[in-house]
């Protein structure tokens, strides 16, 4: 069987979508995204202010860091078991309850965060209570990713997929804008040396607040009309037999699974090098001020609110493998100047540093769910998708702040970084290419193949 799946046709008939209900799924989805990268991005801002000095107390600095890091790390090593848990229950009850779940749970574990005693009160209780709770994080997100972004992409009307896809994508800068807004807002309301005491605490027991909008979407939104579609055909075609979306996509479609998540390496690496590793260098090594980096870093995320449904937008035109392609290159080439500009420790080229890179990622980013979704038909969508982004966020993002660490004490000089960063975007690039020419074989039946590529039905 061919590795890159055709849209399946539904069988039963089309349901009758309204406006108003197209605009209510893309903008829970929106929210639902925003609100769990909110709390997901939470933990990184701390592990690299924050828990060092809290729950891994060390005489060597890096060493506490590296261990920070690498418990920020443990919560993508859980992602992908979110993804195939939530991919298999979304393809096979749907993905609004899926979702439901995700955030809830998500909810909880941040909430628990922020109420955990630190290593002085507990000993060693504390940083593996804190491992435990970052795997749950890391579940959650990995099952949510996949529901919000099909619940915008499967609600799109016809040849807008790519820009309500992006509404889910916002929810990343709009969680680091959440992230640092609140963390910021903690370190002004409480003196410098209560901030490691309690104020750290109150960017995570807003988690709790999250709850209130899994409730909301439980009772306010209706499943997708593609999944529905989809299991009225599933019903007819298995007569009651039991199927496994994980075990068809692991047969019939790894090797879409593993070019997705090669085609997004570079990406997540780069976006979780420049939010989180980037804060601990500059602080730590450049002596720059916490305060001014996590500004910057709002405000450069404030910015791609605009790029990412542009980009998306424009791959609703010209494809979506196009606009990925320009964007991993972009990133390879930047890669060496922007660690050259942030070297200076001039707060004007740092801006300017981590905006061009931000600038590529957002490129990036923004056509990525309705690509993935691309990828799979709507029985092994929520499976497939899932599968894609959550292999590149562990090997490429969970991995980039701690080895970005290991590289600077290792080789002494940031360019070791702007080298890590361009292999990985050679990775992206050669994997877009195969992904291109397997939808090109396929676009002469395959819509969504055809949106991939930029060909027109």
């Amino acid at each position: 069987m061919a590795d890159t799946a055709p849209n399946a046709p539904g069988t039963a008939a089309e349901p009758t979508i309204t406006v108003s209900q197209r605009r209510r799924a893309a903008t829970a989805a929106a929210l639902a995204s925003s609100v769990e990268w909110y709390d997901y991005f939470v933990f990184g801002i701390a592990a690299a202010l924050v828990f060092g000095k809290t729950f891994f107390p060390t005489t060597n600095a890096a060493a506490g860091v590296l261990a920070s890091f690498a418990t920020f790390a443990v919560g993508f090593l859980a992602r992908p078991l979110g993804g195939i848990i939530a991919g298999s229950l979304g393809d096979k009850r749907g993905r609004k309850p899926v979702l439901v779940l995700a955030i809830a749970l998500m909810g909880a574990a941040t909430t628990l965060i922020g109420l955990l005693p630190t290593y002085d009160s507990i000993g060693i209780a504390a940083p593996i209570l804190l491992v435990l709770l970052r795997l749950v994080q890391g579940v959650a997100v990995g099952a949510q990713w996949g529901g919000a972004m099909l619940l915008a992409t499967e609600y799109a009307p016809p040849g807008k997929r790519g820009l309500y896809g992006s509404l889910v994508q916002l929810g990343v800068p709009i969680g680091v804008v959440l992230a640092n807004t609140v963390f910021l807002v903690a370190a002004q309301v409480a003196p410098p040396s209560d901030f490691l005491v309690w104020a750290w605490r109150i960017p995570f027991l807003v988690g709790v607040l999250v709850l209130g909008l899994a409730w909301y979407m439980h009772v306010k939104i209706d499943e997708t009309p593609e999944y529905r579609r989809a299991e009225a055909k599933l019903a007819a075609e298995e007569r009651g037999r039991a199927k496994s979306p994980l075990r068809d996509v692991l047969r019939h479609h790894k090797g879409t699974v593993l070019l997705a998540g090669g085609s997004f390496m570079v990406n997540t690496a780069t976006f979780y090098i420049l939010l989180n590793g980037v804060l601990d260098y500059a602080t730590r090594h450049l002596g720059m001020s916490r305060t001014t980096v996590l500004v910057a870093t709002l405000l450069i995320s404030t910015l791609q609110l605009a790029i990412i449904p542009l980009s998306a937008k424009l791959s609703d035109r010209i494809g979506r493998l196009k606009i990925y392609t320009f964007g991993a290159a972009g990133v390879a080439l930047w890669a060496i100047p922007m660690f050259l500009l942030i070297d200076t420790a001039s707060l004007p080229l740092f801006v300017i540093a981590s905006f061009v890179g931000s600038l590529f990622l957002g490129i990036m980013y923004g056509p990525q769910a309705a690509l993935f979704a691309e990828l799979f038909t709507a029985e092994m969508r929520y499976t497939g998708a899932s599968l894609g982004y959550q292999i590149s966020a562990v090997v490429g993002g969970g991995l980039a702040p701690f080895i970005m660490v290991l590289l600077l004490e290792s080789t002494g000089t940031s360019m070791s970084v702007s080298l890590y960063i361009i292999v990985l975007a050679l990775i992206s690039l050669g994997s877009i290419g195969l992904l291109a020419k397997r939808a090109r074989s396929t676009s002469d039946s395959n819509d969504r193949a055809r949106e991939a590529v930029g060909d027109q039905p």
